[in-house]
């Protein structure tokens, strides 16, 4: 079975999932939008859940090389800020089926089932902001806090505001709140007599 198959089952089953979640969404369905047949669907995915699973992943993994892609080369303090929150809204709004996918699907039909890499995918993202900020926390440009504090005061308001952008309550682009958003994350994360200087 080619790589091309499953490339086209799990774009299907994007599409599938968009229009109609998870739950409602059927295996034939999938199959008849990738034009695969029962076989090649069972031959690459045990079922809808695997699939749903693997998708996830998938998609993860693109999101997380849109963000990472943001701090090469590397940036000083206010610059990697600035990057990530664009870098966090350009995802979103360019890629809005995935990003609906990840982050307002639910996973509770398939999340235990790739727990284990989602945390290797997500240790690898949290690894490569850390190679950025821990210098920058080193030298006073960024104020000491728990990795998941930075990322939560980072891309926090960021994130609800793409929530809303995601489930249609607010049509607006993010992207035109992006100086609003940077500026704020600015204020929490970096020290009061540096901000300034960004």
């Amino acid at each position: 079975m080619t790589a091309s198959v499953r490339d086209d089952l799990l774009a299907a089953g994007l599409a599938v999932f968009d229009r109609v979640g998870f739950e409602a969404a059927t295996v034939a369905a999938i199959r008849t939008r990738a034009r695969a047949s029962n076989g090649s669907f069972f031959h690459v995915f045990g079922s809808k859940k695997e699939l749903a699973g693997a998708l996830f992943l998938e998609v993860l993994r693109h999101y997380h090389a849109a963000v990472l892609a943001a701090l090469d080369p590397v940036p000083d303090a206010g610059q990697g800020i600035d990057r990530l929150i664009r870098a966090h809204l350009d995802w979103v709004v360019t890629s809005r089926r995935e990003a609906r996918y990840l982050f307002e699907i639910s996973r509770s039909e398939w999340g235990e089932d790739v727990r284990d890499a989602q945390r290797a995918q997500n240790a690898r993202l949290a690894e490569g902001i850390e190679r950025w900020r821990a210098p920058l926390v080193a030298h006073g440009e960024l104020l000491p806090m728990t990795p998941v504090m930075f990322v939560s005061q980072l891309i926090g308001s960021a994130q609800i505001f793409c929530r809303a952008f995601l489930s249609g309550r607010d049509r607006t682009d993010p992207r035109g709140e992006a100086d609003t958003l940077i500026a704020c994350a600015i204020r929490a994360l970096v020290p009061p007599d540096r901000i300034r200087k960004q």
